[in-house]
């Protein structure tokens, strides 16, 4: 499964998080920049992961708004471990990302 993983400058321990969740590959943007307004979310990805608290809160309204048009599950997490696993474990029975991913 791929992710479009939004906010937060650095990473950390997140990809390890992610990994346990099956999510095997990602791409980041930081979403500090203005432009990335502009950016259309990539269509291979199955699931987008918004870090809210070190992000543009322009973007976050914009991501959230292109995920609802391309029917991609959008989570909101702080940029914690912790916060991002109870998320992901909120989500996980709902097979949405599993199904674009197959």
């Amino acid at each position: 499964m791929k992710a479009l993983l939004v906010g937060a400058d650095r990473l950390g321990n997140i990809p390890d998080t992610l990994q346990d969740y099956g999510i095997k590959d990602y791409i980041h943007w930081d979403g500090r920049k203005k432009g990335m307004r502009k950016l259309d979310i990539p269509g291979e990805v199955d699931m987008v992961i918004v870090f809210y608290d070190f992000i543009e809160h322009n973007i976050t309204e914009i991501i959230k708004q292109k995920a609802k048009q391309n029917q991609i599950p959008c989570v909101f997490s702080r940029r914690a471990c912790s916060d991002l696993a109870k998320r992901l474990n909120n989500c996980k029975d709902c097979n949405l990302c599993m199904m674009r991913a197959n």
